[in-house]
């Protein structure tokens, strides 16, 4: 009797086990394909449909599925840590040979303060003619350690005088980029990992400014050339690269006569050009090369074209050297080394030309993250939303920033002429009567201009801050907009616009308060930029202004927030759209710019605060951070660029002129006290009762009970102009009666005492 149990249960084990047939696991694949977990129904219909599966029942199908699964999710396993493993074995190559250059770096060094040291003791002990050949023997090993290159005009206009000078640059860029030609000092805060954005040097004691970065991406070395070649779609603030001739070079190579422009980052400087020469070849290794140089005849080089408002500046050799992993992929060297001619800027935007560190943040770091994020869009690591692709938001992104700069600068050739001033010169104004040469061949935007028989008008200033972190001003303007933006602009002017979705920003024909709405839409590897979509949502306040009233959408681009990376410039820029929201819609970018002066800061800028509530605690002086006290000694310079886009009728272009004068005057006065709010401060000796606040959230309240008042009403709450600011609410701030504030999207009524609202 035992037996024969033992006999079933051995048979019982060995049909839980099936083995299928090819048929039976191309079917199951087929289902797997479409449905990688189906229910138990799922199953039963799967028996149905597929008569090979017949004589398996429906929990082996399970298992089967379970195994599948199994399988699949250990084979993605395996997949990314190979993918790891590659980048940690081509991370430390890298680390390796970095490590060797700082060793060579430390020996020369240690032999140079040996040479020094030696010299002093002579120069101690030696007469005047010994201390004499000293220094000449210094500069003769001077002049060995630093050999200055003799160029002779002995290269003529031709392919091989240029082939040569093309292979002395490459000789000196492979010394900067794997050497130590120049003397290269870590950045802080820059961890080198597979995941980082690499290793990232800046120079001392060169001639000009340089910046070095190494780091991995997972493309192959031609496409990394290809994208990296096509300077104007990484680097924001290049207007335009013309190559003017092209000439194979007789190894395989590719020579490039190269004209460039660049954008000035603020109004007080002229922008710059460099004209060229780029090398493109292969080495033995299977790398690939892309080397460039300023042409300038004292090394032989042929004059090339200039430019009227452009300053000239030198590139020299610097450049890309790509080589390739193994298992797939490239390791990137990147050296930038530019003199940008920083005597011919006002003194006090001198170190936005002679800092290496902002050279780092605004090329060599740039390029690595558009690497990356390339990498990871064409891997299908990066999620996109709206329905666009990554090509058409990267584009997005790229004509914002064009669309600002080109406002900022204001160049003749794109069609933009200055307006007279009205005697005072904070604000300057520029109109552009052809917005062809904005938006090119753009049918909408043409068709919406030959309508309104007009054009575009900018109006922009330039400021100096103090103690102001421009990370922390830029995410304090993107999140609250209802402080600086000036709702109540010309509503004539808004009405003569109205049939246009690109009319007046900030003046919306219906209710003027309003509130908005942040929907992201992409943001970058390392979340350094972020795009969105704003919907300003508008309230009215009378059943007229309910018909003409209507949400507002703005493309919005905010880069520069992360407060711990040294010389990056942070900005806000947006540009009205419709609501369909087409990928070749025309745009008119406004925003802000601030560019840190000052790289070296005592106090953190982390820690403080966004509430701008805290003022009422410590005084007018503005928020504190957590922990500060008055022995802090934060400082930073920084300088601020507003510009404002308006379209205008030609037979009211006075009038917008005067309402874009008064509006940037406005924004610039409601920055102002958002900076003052936000700087760090100390409390000081004074003691006294505390005075009202003067926070620009409780001014903007106190405009907006005034406004409402009138609206319902047809009186003055108080007598006084809702524009004189403080004014309105000192006499708010002791007012005896409750205000009554009511929400018309919620129906809901609060009784309140304004004093003891903000008190």
């Amino acid at each position: 009797m035992a037996l024969l149990i033992h006999k079933e249960s051995k048979q019982m084990d060995i049909s839980k086990y099936v083995r299928y047939t090819p048929e039976q696991v191309e079917a199951l694949e087929r289902v797997y394909s479409e449905c990688s977990k189906p229910s138990s129904m799922k199953r039963q219909q799967i028996i149905r449909d597929c008569p090979i599966l017949s004589n398996i029942e429906s929990k082996q199908i399970k298992v089967w599925f379970q195994n599948r699964r199994c399988r699949e999710k250990q084979r993605k396993e395996a997949s990314r840590l190979q993918t790891v493993n590659r980048k940690l074995t081509a991370m430390n190559k890298l680390l390796m040979e970095e490590n060797d250059r700082l060793q060579k770096q430390v020996s020369h060094l240690v032999y140079e303060n040996g040479c020094t040291r030696q010299q002093l003791q002579n120069a101690s002990v030696a007469t005047t003619d010994t201390s004499c050949e000293s220094v000449v023997m210094s500069g003769q090993h001077q002049q060995q350690q630093n050999p200055t290159p003799q160029h002779p005009q002995r290269y003529a206009n031709n392919p091989a005088g240029l082939l040569a000078i093309a292979e002395e640059t490459l000789a000196e860029f492979l010394s900067k980029a794997t050497g130590t030609a120049v003397d290269w000092v870590q950045m802080l805060g820059m961890k080198p990992g597979p995941d980082s954005i690499g290793i990232v040097a800046v120079s001392r004691n060169c001639s000009g400014i340089a910046a070095r970065a190494c780091g991995l991406v997972s493309l192959e070395p031609t496409k990394v050339a290809e994208i990296l070649k096509d300077r104007p779609s990484w680097l924001r603030n290049c207007r335009c690269l013309d190559v003017l001739t092209t000439i194979p070079a007789g190894n395989g190579g590719t020579l490039e006569l190269i004209y460039m422009q660049t954008y000035a980052p603020t109004t007080l400087a002229a922008p710059r050009d460099f004209w060229t020469l780029r090398y493109t070849t292969g080495l033995e290794d299977g790398s690939v090369v892309v080397c460039e140089r300023s042409l300038t005849p004292s090394i032989g080089g042929p004059n090339g074209p200039s430019s009227p408002n452009f300053v000239r500046a030198k590139m020299l050799p610097s450049g890309y050297l790509i080589r390739p992993c193994e298992g797939g992929g490239s390791i990137i060297h990147i050296v930038d080394h530019v003199d940008l001619d920083a005597w011919s800027v006002p003194e006090v935007l001198r170190p936005l030309y002679e800092s290496s560190k902002i050279l780092a943040q605004k090329m060599t770091i740039a390029a690595l993250r558009h690497i990356r994020q390339i990498a990871q869009e064409t891997s299908g690591e990066v999620q996109h939303g709206g329905g666009h692709q990554p090509a058409v938001l990267r584009s997005f992104s790229q004509r914002l920033c064009k669309g600002f700069n080109d406002a900022i600068n204001g160049f003749a050739d794109d069609g933009w002429s200055l307006l007279g001033s009205d005697g005072v010169e904070d604000v300057t104004i520029m109109i552009n009567s052809s917005p062809s040469k904005l938006f090119g061949n753009h049918v909408n935007a043409s068709a919406m201009f030959s309508t309104l028989g007009g054009g575009v008008l900018c109006a922009k200033a330039s400021m100096l801050l103090q103690n102001v972190p421009p990370a922390l001003l830029v995410c304090f303007l993107r999140e609250h907009r209802s402080e600086w933006a000036d709702c109540g602009v010309d509503a004539y002017s808004a009405a003569s616009l109205k049939a246009s979705p690109y009319s007046v920003l900030g003046a919306r024909p219906g209710g003027f308060p309003s509130s908005q709405v942040i929907l992201p839409l992409a943001h970058t590897v390392e979340h350094e930029e972020f795009l969105e979509v704003i919907r300003l949502e508008s309230h009215a306040f009378s059943q007229e202004d309910a018909v003409l009233s209507r949400d507002m959408f703005l493309l919005q681009l905010c880069s520069g927030v992360n407060e711990n990376v040294a010389g990056a410039c942070a900005q806000l820029v947006f540009a009205p759209i419709d609501e369909s929201f087409g990928d070749d819609a025309p745009l008119l970018p406004s925003g802000f710019r601030v560019i840190p002066l000052d790289l070296k800061t005592d106090g953190p800028a982390a820690t403080r605060t966004l509430d701008l509530a805290s003022t009422l605690e410590v005084g007018p002086g503005g928020a504190r951070s957590v922990g500060e006290t008055s022995s802090n000694k934060y400082n930073l310079r920084s300088i601020l660029t507003i510009e404002f886009q308006f379209t205008f009728e030609n037979h009211l272009r006075e009038n917008v002129a005067a309402l874009a004068r008064q509006y940037v005057r406005s924004v610039v006065g409601s920055v102002q006290r958002v900076a003052m709010a936000i700087a760090p401060s100390c409390l000081g000796s004074h003691i006294g009762p505390k005075p009202p606040p003067g926070s620009p959230e409780a001014l903007t309240l106190a405009r907006w009970i005034c406004r409402s008042y009138r609206s319902h009403t047809g009186g003055d709450l108080l007598r006084v102009d809702s524009q004189a600011g403080d004014a309105v609410l000192k006499l708010l701030w002791h007012h005896s009666d409750a205000i009554m504030c009511c929400s018309l999207k919620t129906n809901v009524i609060i009784f309140l005492s304004l004093s003891n609202l903000i008190g």
